[in-house]
């Protein structure tokens, strides 16, 4: 029949459309955040003094029985362009004021780290931003501790081929 969809066909148009989908969204990717993610790992059992130089003094610090905490908090503000309406003012009856104006967001990181011993045991994220943009910013915190991380060496499956 003319201008039917054989089941072949179709399972390539879900196909195509699911590579697209996945295109688009990997392009989404936030390396920043990724690294946020990895220090919270990479992090553990850096001691304090080596804490302290790569992360400065905290902004708060707080100590409860054999544990201390150390907080640390970075914001950005990012400024976008937006249309704000008419395009400007033609005056009465014809409009009003419009024009061009600008979106301001606020994005911001409060990353506390758990000691015990003397050593980080934990690193928490947290603040009034939310997923990757917060992530994002919350890597300016820890940027140069993963600097003082020595590399980790790859796994045997992801050696590279010979």
């Amino acid at each position: 029949m003319r201008g039917t969809m054989t089941e072949s066909g179709f399972g390539a148009v879900l196909l195509a459309g699911g590579l697209l989908v996945g295109g688009l969204l990997g392009g989404c990717a936030n390396p920043a955040a990724d690294q946020a993610m990895v220090a919270q790992n990479a992090l553990i059992g850096m001691p304090k003094q080596t804490l302290l130089s790569c992360a400065g003094v905290p902004e708060r610090q707080a100590a409860a029985g054999d544990r201390e905490f150390f907080t640390y908090r970075s914001n950005r503000l990012i400024s976008y362009p937006s249309w704000g309406g008419y395009g400007g003012y033609w005056g009465y009856p014809y409009g009003g004021w419009g024009g061009y104006g600008s979106d301001v967001t606020s994005v911001d990181c409060e990353a506390t780290f758990t000691l015990h011993n003397g050593v980080v045991e934990r690193i928490v994220y947290g603040g009034s931003s939310s997923g990757g943009s917060r992530l994002g910013q919350c890597y300016a915190i820890v940027q140069n501790c993963l600097a003082q991380v020595p590399s980790q060496s790859p796994q045997p499956a992801m050696a590279p081929a010979r």
